[in-house]
């Protein structure tokens, strides 16, 4: 029992049992002195005096207790804590700073204060060494881990890893783009919050069963929303402990506009179908009447005006839905975004490679949208045969930009001008043995447009082709960062049914900040939320939520002082029912972290009507934290906390709802194992010593969510 009390009041129970002992004492002296006086008189008369001697030296006995008391808790009691403390900071927060500050305060300890400085300096020193070594050591494994980040970053399909549970363990840029609907899937997220539960399970469940590790299954999903559907493959990984269950991946490939384009083709070709039987069938009718109608003429009906207009009506048809259905070519069929240099160095190589001379017009360079390996093609096998038969050996060729979405590429030859139906002759033939089957007309029918011969001067011919979709080139953006995220140790996580019974490195958590117009919860509102994830021990870069929020009323200009927003800045910004809801989801299955969380926590709380979700989630404050770690009689702020354990707040960033995050969250990750230095190693023990603390701050946890599993 005793070990669990703080030594300052370890102290001073013994001090005041010190005192209490001497007032016995002195009590005890003096009432055997007054017994052994056998005169009556004298006895009477020594009575008062004696009491009033024993009070005074009580008093003075008491006071002299409290005066030692007072200077030994001073500097000796508290020094060993800010000692301790900032021994353990070092220990286990891999601080490098030195004690001097706590040496000069722990000067009455005697060479304690050195000792611990040259145990923490000696420390910091092997650490460094150690460090420098593993660092040098690991220089050929990072980049071989980076080449391999940035591969797996480009793949062209999302790439998922998850464990059994459905949570995710690695994902690439691309699975951003697919799931993220505007904010980035997380890791320790459930895969099934952004796809339909059914196709993944039903897949996980036949690959589990055959118990074949190189088994893949084909599957097709949709978002929950069903906004988008996706092809995927799913694999089963092997199984890495005998009796678990493992892990999959999971690849995703866009085919929502596939299926909507083939869905629009299926629908013309039933108009089609539709359009056409009705005249040809009338036609059929009236051809067959007029069969079996007499020879003479002026017995016969004058059937000309229906037919006519069976004739028209069908070629109408015809007219129509072959327009529908060049319209709707390149929707099937997505076409890369090339540029036009690109585009004239790959023909220059084509025709240099088929002896041919070609050269290219100055130009603006243009970003055309086409399948540049078949226009190379195109073009390549229509001057081969020009070679061939009219013997043109010179070509040159244009890109030039047009009124409007597109481009004309242009290709002339000296030599005789190509007639019509020899080109239309030529469209029908195959490229060539590289291309397989395809011919002129096909690629032609894939990029929307035609191709028609011309003049170009005496003695010279020129082929012009229209290109559907062009714009010219402007600078080169910035490349999007598309890192891929994983954490391959969430694959062996150990996930308990109660937060009370986890363990602190087990745990996701949210750490997050306000800036609102007030110190006042009832009468103030928030201007600005942000947040950061926490998992397995590092603040994930790519997960993180920050937004302005419109308070509906005027930001005072002393809370701008502070937080630096005014009412401009929100101005247009959501209101705090829908900045609400996304937090909610964004905190969602995780541990709320805050500092001073229960000015932050009584925000949203009453709000929760207008956002439509309970903000019930288990919380951490890093006040109640610091007060576990280094006493009640240090300072909490988090300016204070941060400087303690060697964390620098840029000065732009103090005070501003992301800036105050990110300390908060490094603080966090640096109090985790030191509160585990102490024995607490799940959230249910942290919590009992957070609540002895409860004089400082309260602690807002409620019994019931605590004891509730993560999900």
């Amino acid at each position: 029992m005793a070990e669990r009390l703080s030594l300052r009041l370890r102290i001073l129970l013994f001090f005041a049992a010190l005192a209490v002992g001497a007032v016995m004492a002195l009590g005890l002296g003096l009432w055997f002195a007054v017994r052994r006086v056998d005169d009556p008189a004298l006895l009477a008369g020594l009575r008062p005096v004696v009491m009033q001697g024993a009070i005074i030296g009580a008093f003075l006995i008491t006071a002299l207790v409290v005066w030692v008391w007072y200077l030994f808790d001073a500097n000796v009691a508290r020094a060993i804590d800010r000692l301790a403390g900032a021994i353990r900071a070092r220990t286990h927060a891999w601080i490098d700073r030195d004690l001097t500050r706590e040496a000069e305060g722990a000067r009455y300890l005697g060479d304690l204060a050195p000792a611990a400085q040259e145990v923490t300096r000696s420390l910091a020193q092997t650490r460094n060494a150690l460090a420098e070594s593993v660092a040098r050591e690991t220089t050929r494994l990072a980049a071989e881990k980076a080449r391999l980040e940035t591969l797996l970053a480009d793949v062209p399909v999302a790439v998922l890893l998850c464990t059994a549970e459905h949570q995710l363990v690695f994902y690439n840029g691309q699975a951003v783009d697919l799931l993220g609907s505007g904010q980035a899937p997380g890791l320790d997220r459930n895969l099934l919050d952004y796809l339909r539960e059914g196709p993944v399970r039903h897949a996980y469940q036949r690959l589990s069963e055959a118990g074949d590790a190189d088994m893949a299954s084909d599957l097709l999903c949709a978002t929950a929303n069903g906004a988008r559907i996706f092809a995927g493959r799913m694999r089963v990984l092997r199984r890495r402990e005998a009796g678990g269950a493992p892990g999959y991946v999971l690849t995703l490939r866009d085919v929502t506009q596939d299926i909507a384009a083939h869905t629009s083709r299926d629908a013309l070709l039933a108009e089609i179908f539709e359009r056409v039987r009705r005249p040809a069938a009338n036609l059929q009718t009236v051809i067959g009447v007029l069969s079996e109608l007499p020879d003479h003429p002026a017995d016969k009906p004058d059937l000309t005006d229906a037919m006519l207009d069976e004739v028209q009506a069908l070629t109408q048809a015809i007219t129509d839905l072959g327009a529908r259905y060049d319209a709707i070519q390149t929707d099937w069929r997505p076409l890369a975004q090339t540029r036009s240099a690109d585009l004239m160095d790959s023909l220059k190589a084509r025709f240099g490679a088929a002896g041919l001379e070609l050269t290219v017009a100055e130009g603006p360079e243009l970003i055309v949208q086409i399948d540049g390996f078949e226009i190379v093609a195109l073009l390549g096998w229509l001057a081969g045969r020009l070679a061939d038969e009219s013997g043109a050996r010179d070509f040159h060729i244009a890109l030039m930009e047009e009124d409007g979405p597109g481009a004309l590429l242009r290709l002339e030859w000296t030599g005789p001008a190509l007639p019509v139906g020899r080109l239309d002759a030529w469209l029908t033939g195959q490229l060539g043995r590289d291309t397989g089957e395809l011919t002129a007309r096909a690629v032609l029918l894939t990029h929307g447009t035609e191709a028609w011969p011309e003049p170009a001067g005496p003695g010279r011919g020129a082929l012009a082709m229209p290109i559907r979709a062009a714009r010219r080139a402007g600078r080169r953006p910035s490349p999007i960062a598309r890192a891929v995220v994983y954490d391959f140790d969430l694959l062996s996580k150990a996930r308990n049914a109660a937060v009370a019974d986890a363990r602190l490195e087990d745990l996701t958590y949210v750490v997050f900040d306000t800036e609102t117009t007030g110190l006042s919860p009832a009468s103030d509102a928030i201007v600005q939320i942000a947040a950061v994830r926490l998992v397995n021990g590092r603040r994930l870069e790519s997960e993180v939520f920050d937004t302005l929020v419109d308070p509906g009323r005027p930001i005072p200009p002393l809370s701008t002082d502070v937080h630096g927003i005014t009412d401009s800045m929100v101005r247009g910004a959501p209101r705090i029912d829908a900045v609400g809801a996304q937090f909610h989801r964004f905190a969602r299955g995780a541990v709320l972290v805050a500092h001073n969380a229960p000015f932050d926590m009584e925000f949203l709380r009453r709000n929760e009507a207008g956002i439509g979700a309970r903000f019930d989630h288990p919380v951490l404050d890093t006040v109640l934290l610091s007060a576990v770690v280094f006493g009640q009689q240090e300072e909490h702020s988090l300016d204070a906390l941060t400087t303690r354990l060697g964390i620098t707040i840029p000065e732009d960033a103090r005070h501003t709802a992301i800036g105050d995050t990110i300390a908060t969250a490094d603080a966090f990750l640096k109090l985790v194992p030191m509160l585990k230095a102490r024995g607490l190693n799940t959230f249910g023990e942290v919590l009992a010593e957070v609540r002895r603390h409860g004089r400082l701050l309260k602690d807002i946890n409620a019994v019931e969510t605590i004891g509730t599993s993560r999900g």
